[in-house]
């Protein structure tokens, strides 16, 4: 019972074929990563014919969250990287530029010490670059806020 729990098996097992190596096997296989998800959604996203056009939205992102039990001296670094990934998934374009501001905001409190949750706005945009990736590029900025009590995701059309 208690082998079914176990994530990686015993360096013994691992050459040969027994019950532990093969469910381990199972485990890794079936496991998807967030690049892949993020990538299945896009594809989701083109075949249902769902045109992408420019759209504003905020969001509240808890670093605290992704961030948890990453090295003292990579937190800062992570965080930037975790902001890309979830515009990302959340705008559907591979290319992301994080505001200067936001970057500066994140990294107030030093390398290892971030805020704990962030306000951002995701813009989507039409890129005018020929060589760009894509049609659209998203651009993150920093939201200053008091307090995070009862923030949602809000779409916004002003801008």
């Amino acid at each position: 019972f208690f082998f079914l729990m176990i994530r990686r098996p015993p360096r013994s097992t691992q050459s040969r074929s027994s019950a532990a190596s093969d469910v381990y096997k199972r485990q890794v296989s079936t496991q998807s990563t967030w690049g892949q998800q993020r990538n299945q959604k896009m594809v989701k996203a083109k075949k249902a014919g769902r045109t992408l056009e420019p759209v504003t939205r905020d969001y509240t992102i808890n670093l605290h969250r992704l961030c948890h039990s990453i090295q003292f001296k990579k937190k800062a670094p992570r965080a930037i990287k975790e902001v890309v990934q979830f515009a990302q998934k959340e705008m559907l374009t591979e290319d992301v530029r994080v505001d200067t501001a936001l970057n500066q905001y994140i990294w107030s409190k030093g390398i290892r010490n971030l805020p704990r949750r962030i306000r951002v706005r995701m813009s989507r945009k039409k890129n005018e670059d020929d060589e760009g990736k894509g049609k659209f590029y998203t651009l993150v900025q920093h939201i200053p806020v008091d307090s995070f009590k009862e923030l949602q995701t809000q779409r916004n059309t002003g801008k």
